[in-house]
């Protein structure tokens, strides 16, 4: 498609009118209610005879500017992402993306691209501490409020403001922060995606409900409790804990689907090591093996993650393992002989594991039942075979060590508190799998970004990634301003850098089959010149729209803006002829 033939009207210039797309979806269900083009309340009311609520006393969750954050959430935008190829990485065949700017205006120009496509989302938001809020919305022009925060215009005295305690919306600002945004990124989350949302004790509360009412209350999955280590710095009580709330686009669907979230088991990685030092020193004596491994457990702290495995504390030649219950309801039901004792074994009230006598005699042959002194047989469970387990709703991992390596990869303190790659990886094994996209629009330092590579390194898969995160300016005090880092986002392009330098060096062959670039696109005002149709500058804009093109954009930077009304996906491979 040539410039000369882009669409003057509105239409292109702005993102998915979401308003109207539930307007048709309405007249689909329910096309009585449609009278002249427009929705007649009485007739929906009508056929949806008592479900509505008309009672001023009811149950629901709402504060100041409520009803604003909910049109905002609908209001297209009139902006695009224009490309910078220069500061991205292998941008011809890579299918990550890091995109600058505000996210709410980023996800209302995803909505077409990417709605139903992203696997899992996770977020980090800012916690309401009464510090500035970067993200203000005043609900007029937020691309204009974007250009403000990152300096590109003048700000007029609008300057972010301070969300104290003592305001009286100190709650509602912070909700009306989130509430547009994760009504934008449901739309973004396939039937059987989920969404992690990082929060501490401030608002979680109002998190929860805000996801219930975005999300249903149906798909709420878990708030799960992640222990950090102590904070012995606090004022009255040390706080070891944050949450994550967990919620799924929709739970009916992933039951449908028999879709089951497990994690490898936390600790066994320490179990393994210290199985393996044992078995160097001790060689086959299996007993003393045992011995040593049942004292190194009782002697784990009681926060260690391995202590949760305690019960895997028996060796033999084929491994690590624990007896483990051999009956089950509706069993087998049959006499067996002791091989060791020669007396009769009777069968369990509800029978044996195993349906029938010789299938009995074959997992005892492979070293799978064990006879004890009392006659009884027991099932022997390996832990190589159970290393999987069901999401938890308490993992413990000390969040310092995620500012420790940070400091390491970038050569210095440039970013406060970033999340731990491990526990982000954790959950992404849990609920992703090869070829799935994961979104992270409070990117951050992009820890999710450093999380999904290394992840994919680990287990072969081929996870996508996008980073959206504001260009926010560091501290002219701070570390980072004074490395060279004016903005955030600076820091996190070149973590990611950085990590995939790290791969290619610790792993050429892997790293081949890898995608580790990113392509980096920057939120700007649309392409396409509006028309001015006041009749004091008639003449003038006559023959500025000559050209609807603006003069400092490139045929590339049109392109993408197409793709992107036109809802198809940014990292498609261009050909240009």
């Amino acid at each position: 498609m040539s410039i000369e033939k882009i669409n003057q009207g509105d239409q292109l210039s702005q993102s998915a009118d979401l308003v109207n797309d539930n307007i048709d979806k309405l007249k689909m269900l329910f096309p009585e209610i449609v009278t002249e083009g427009r929705i007649d309340f009485k007739a929906l009311q009508q056929v949806l005879g008592e479900e509505l609520e008309e009672e001023e006393e009811y149950y629901r969750f709402t504060w100041a500017g409520k009803s604003q954050a909910r049109r905002e959430a609908h209001k297209p935008s009139t902006g695009t992402l224009r490309p910078a190829k220069e500061e991205s990485l292998d941008w011809d065949t890579t299918q990550n993306m890091y995109i600058e700017g505000d996210n709410l205006e980023v996800l209302k120009l995803m909505q077409k691209s990417y709605a139903g496509k992203i696997k899992m989302i996770y977020i980090d938001p800012p916690y309401n501490t009464g510090k500035d809020f970067v993200y203000k919305d005043n609900y007029k022009d937020n691309l204009k409020n974007y250009q403000e925060v990152t300096g590109q215009i003048d700000s007029e005295g609008n300057k972010t403001s301070t969300n104290s305690d003592s305001d009286g919306r100190y709650h509602s600002n912070w909700l009306n922060m989130m509430y547009p945004r994760l009504r934008l990124a449901r739309n973004l989350l396939k039937d059987d995606g989920v969404i992690f949302m990082s929060i501490d004790d401030n608002e979680l509360e109002n998190l929860k409900k805000v996801g219930n009412e975005i999300f249903g209350e149906e798909n709420f999955v878990a708030n799960i409790i992640w222990r950090g280590g102590k904070r012995n710095a606090a004022k009255w009580i040390s706080n070891s804990h944050e949450y994550m709330v967990f919620f799924a686009k929709n739970i009916s669907y992933i039951s449908g689907e028999n879709v089951s979230w497990k994690v490898k088991k936390q600790g066994l990685d320490d179990i393994y090591k210290y199985y393996k030092e044992l078995k160097k020193e001790k060689s086959n004596d299996l007993n003393d093996i045992t011995a040593k491994l049942k004292r190194w457990f009782r002697e784990l702290p009681e926060n260690h993650p391995a202590k949760d495995h305690k019960h895997y504390s028996n060796v033999d030649k084929l491994g690590i393992y624990c007896f483990d219950n051999i009956s089950r309801v509706g069993g087998g039901k049959y006499e067996i002989i002791n091989p060791n004792t020669g007396n009769i074994v009777t069968s369990p009230s509800r029978g044996w594991v195993f349906g029938k006598k010789d299938d009995f005699w074959r997992a005892y042959k492979d070293g799978i039942i064990e006879f004890n002194d009392d006659n009884q047989p027991y099932l022997k469970r390996y832990l190589k075979n159970n290393e999987s387990q069901l999401i938890d709703t308490v993992i413990y991992k000390d969040r310092r060590a995620s500012s420790k390596l940070l400091r390491k990869l970038l050569g210095g303190n440039l970013f406060d508190f970033p999340k731990d790659i491990e526990v982000l990886k954790f959950f992404m094994s849990a609920v992703t799998n090869s070829n799935d996209l994961i979104l992270d629009f409070f990117s951050g330092s992009a820890s999710s970004a450093e999380s999904v590579m290394q992840l994919n390194l680990e287990d072969g898969r081929n996870r996508k990634h996008i980073q959206v995160q504001l260009p926010e300016k560091t501290e002219e005090k701070s570390e980072a301003f004074k490395s060279g880092y004016k903005t955030i986002t600076e820091i996190g392009k070149e973590r990611i850098r950085r990590v995939v330098k790290k791969i290619k060096e610790g792993n050429p062959e892997k790293s081949k089959e890898m995608d580790l670039g990113f392509k980096v696109f920057k939120l700007d005002s649309s392409n396409i010149k509006s028309w001015d149709g006041n009749p004091e500058n008639l003449n003038e804009s006559l023959f500025d729209a000559v050209g609807n093109i603006k003069p400092d954009r490139s045929e590339e930077d049109v392109l993408y803006e197409i793709l992107l009304k036109y809802g198809l996906d940014l990292t498609l491979p261009i050909e240009e002829r």
